[in-house]
């Protein structure tokens, strides 16, 4: 992976192959963490997020399972601890920076497609305009 950000923790950057990109938002990761283990204190909250962390494990100890399921046990956490959306606010400067990376990172992706004019991206949880 090569990132040449001057802020790595939130950035965009190119697999070596220029096939693919990354968006690293390292700060979700961590108020992901923090709110867990805010709410952990309390010894109800804390109930509940422990059996929400049991059905989310065998969610994903399951070798199929049902479509949803897994949207559905991380939800479940997420509402056991009380978490807030997982969202990073960006300023000016930030944005201006994440735009240039954002441009770079298209034109290595479509470097071989330039008469492509739009770009669809499979919709995935979480994402802007889709259901969190």
């Amino acid at each position: 992976m090569s990132n040449e950000s001057t802020n790595p923790d939130l950035s965009f950057s190119s697999r070596a192959d220029w096939l693919a990109g990354f968006l690293r938002a390292d700060r979700i990761r961590l108020d992901t963490l923090v709110q867990l283990v805010a709410s952990w204190s309390d010894p109800d909250a804390r109930d509940a997020i422990v059996s929400a962390l049991d059905e989310l494990a065998e969610v994903v100890a399951r070798p199929r399972t049902v479509e949803g399921a897994l949207d559905a046990a991380v939800e479940a956490v997420e509402d056991a601890a009380g978490m807030d959306t997982a969202q990073v606010p960006i300023d000016k400067t930030h944005t201006l920076r994440l735009l240039g990376e954002l441009n770079t990172l298209a034109e290595r992706l479509t470097r071989f497609d330039a008469g492509r004019r739009s770009v669809s991206m499979p919709r995935q949880r979480g994402e802007i305009g889709g259901a969190a």
